[in-house]
């Protein structure tokens, strides 16, 4: 399966190997399931709205734990922020929910943060930027490619 993200790996020399799962929405609990690997290395994005203006942030947290509002809106600062509906999130992104992924949304503003917790592992799972497409690559790459922070942002 080619596609955008794809083609940007393969251009800049990373390392990663795509999954191909159904094309519905499936959830990461879902995805480990199918991919027959632990919830807690397969990442979901989820989109996350500022209160006042500026770009919403994609917080990228393990398919296990549930992002925690509070700490992402330590993180960059904000008093509050908030999570949109599906529907919203998926005209923020343009993508469908269960394809949401910061490869796919690369310089378009959006400020990625990461959990921490990726850092205990060489390689993690994320969506390739549309539904029944996976990608495990490397933490590193991850990091360097969508200008992420590290921080505590799930519970």
């Amino acid at each position: 399966m080619k596609n955008n993200v794809t083609r940007l790996l393969d251009k800049r020399k990373i390392p990663y190997t795509a999954f191909e799962l159904p094309a519905e929405k499936l959830g990461a609990q879902e995805t480990a399931r199918l991919l027959g690997v632990p919830a807690e290395i397969v990442f979901k994005t989820i989109v996350v709205t500022r209160q006042g203006r500026g770009k919403p942030i994609l917080a990228v947290v393990p398919g296990n734990r549930e992002v925690n509002l509070k700490a992402v809106a330590k993180a960059v600062g904000e008093k509050k922020v908030h999570l949109p509906t599906q529907k919203e999130a998926e005209e923020l992104t343009g993508l469908l929910a269960g394809g949401i992924s910061p490869l796919a949304l690369l310089h378009r503003g959006f400020q990625v943060l990461v959990d921490e917790s990726a850092a205990q592992h060489a390689e993690i799972h994320i969506s390739g930027g549309q539904r029944g497409l996976n990608i495990r690559l490397p933490v590193t790459a991850l990091l360097e490619l969508t200008g992420a922070r590290l921080a505590a942002i799930s519970r």
